[in-house]
């Protein structure tokens, strides 16, 4: 369930930041229209909370196959699937620093307006 939700939430983000490519031109090229960037910045942050969202249920079952849960008596399975692990937390990784960019491009949205 969180695997799904984590590949669909940032493809949810990629469309958007991509969609959002000629509504940003339109603001660079005419910086008197502030309603385009009140709601380019709403939605920004809208986008950085799924991201994080995801990244953070992804990092959870990340963290079980890394090292098990002995209460419910699952055995960590990233010994036995190594390689497909470091692809895992990379991706968790990557999803991170995909949000720390985030946040500072927000930032600098709302400092523009």
């Amino acid at each position: 369930m969180h695997d799904r939700f984590f590949v669909i939430a940032n493809s949810i983000t990629a469309a958007y930041l991509a969609l959002t490519i000629p509504i940003s031109i339109v603001c660079i090229v005419r910086p008197h229209l502030v309603t385009p960037r009140v709601v380019l910045v709403f939605l920004d942050s809208v986008m950085v909370a799924l991201t994080t969202a995801a990244a953070g249920g992804a990092a959870s079952i990340v963290y079980l196959a890394h090292n098990g849960n002995s209460d419910a008596n699952w055995p960590a399975i990233c010994q036995q699937f190594n390689d497909f692990c470091q692809a895992v937390s990379g991706a968790v990784v990557a999803s991170f620093l995909t949000v720390v960019v985030l946040m500072f491009l927000v930032i600098l949205s709302a400092f523009a307006l």
